[in-house]
């Protein structure tokens, strides 16, 4: 960690406090705390273990990033609105996303699964950045409405490297949009290390727009919670846009179409498993004594079930008409749609025609 970083709770498990931020420490919070990470993480090793059985096309893993999503996921209000990325299925599970609409999504079955403006959190966007453009867009309508709440976008360290992240910093601080932008440091833009991006840390760019930026332990669930609470408060109460980097570390592979063994070392990997985010967060749990093996076990246990109960529900889920794709391209309808929904109905039918001759 670099000078500067927020940490409460570091890789060995040993809580402090920070003259800046608060973080959430009762009993009852940590706990909330830890089932979320664990559940994020089961519902991610559940995902990449369908999708090697083939019941999903491609799947980004969160291994690792448990800490960064869950803090800032509890930090946000009922009211706030997320912009997330294709890979922050922990905030997903927060907002009450139904993990099934997430795995759908990857096996190919739906454009998106869930109502954002029901969740207050919207679809995931593949397009690398986009989203922090729309979700800057969307704090200025906000700002302009009088409305309340405030804006997280989340996005990774390679999409810093898009015109779209900087475009959305320029209008964010000019407009005074509430806004906070959530840049999961993870080190890694798919095969392209941190230090081929960037010549200073992530959260100094936000001096250059005028706003604050902060560096946080990504791996520490209390300073994400913390410095993400305390940027949705300051947004809501007016005074804009705030940049957190969370500095964390992608544990698995980009997707499951990617192999990191091609491009890391088994050391770097080794050095950041010892600041896992869970077994350091259980290990504060066990030394204060607010939570035993027998809380562990149940968690444990829960997820499992959970799991289990995912991967029946996405087997039975239907294969859509293949005729779907044409829906909605249009609100209301297009001639050429139409054409091109007859000709791939009448393509169709001829392989029902040949299965029919027996051929």
């Amino acid at each position: 960690m670099t000078t500067g970083t927020v940490q409460f709770l570091n890789h060995e498990g040993e809580l402090t406090s920070h003259p800046d931020y608060e973080a959430e420490i009762s009993p009852d919070g940590l706990r909330k705390l830890y089932h979320d990470m664990a559940w994020s993480r089961r519902m991610d090793a559940e995902a990449v273990t369908l999708q090697r059985q083939g019941e999903l096309g491609l799947w980004p893993s969160l291994l690792g990033q448990e800490a960064a999503q869950i803090g800032a996921s509890h930090a946000l209000g009922a009211a706030d609105y997320v912009f997330p990325s294709y890979r922050d299925h922990g905030i997903a599970l927060c907002r009450g996303v139904d993990p099934l609409d997430l795995l759908r999504m990857f096996r190919g079955v739906t454009n998106g699964g869930w109502d954002p403006a029901e969740k207050n959190f919207h679809l995931y966007t593949l397009v690398i950045g986009s989203q922090v453009l729309h979700a800057t867009g969307y704090a200025m309508g906000l700002a302009k409405d009088g409305a309340q709440g405030a804006v997280l976008t989340c996005f990774g360290d390679g999409a810093t490297s898009q015109g779209d992240v900087s475009e959305a910093f320029n209008f964010a601080a000019v407009y005074h949009a509430p806004v906070v932008f959530f840049c999961q440091n993870n080190q890694w833009a798919i095969s392209e290390a941190n230090e081929r991006q960037t010549r200073v840390p992530l959260h100094q760019r936000a001096d250059g727009f005028g706003f604050p930026g902060v560096r946080v332990d990504g791996n520490d669930v209390l300073a994400c919670l913390a410095v993400t609470r305390w940027a949705l408060e300051r947004a809501r109460s007016g005074e804009g846009p705030t940049l957190i980097e969370a500095f964390t570390y992608r544990m698995g592979a980009h997707t499951t179409s990617d192999d990191p063994l091609r491009y890391r070392d088994g050391e770097e990997v080794a050095y950041w498993n010892l600041r896992d985010p869970l077994a350091r967060l259980r290990t504060l749990l066990e030394a204060r004594g607010w939570a035993d093996g027998a809380y562990f076990d149940t968690v444990a246990a829960q997820c499992e079930e959970s799991a289990l109960d995912l991967r029946g529900r996405l087997r039975a889920t239907p294969d859509p008409d293949p005729g779907d794709i044409f829906a909605h391209v249009h609100a209301d309808g297009h001639a050429l749609v139409d054409e091109e929904r007859a000709r791939f109905a009448a393509y169709q039918a001829t392989f029902a025609d040949a299965a029919g001759r027996g051929e």
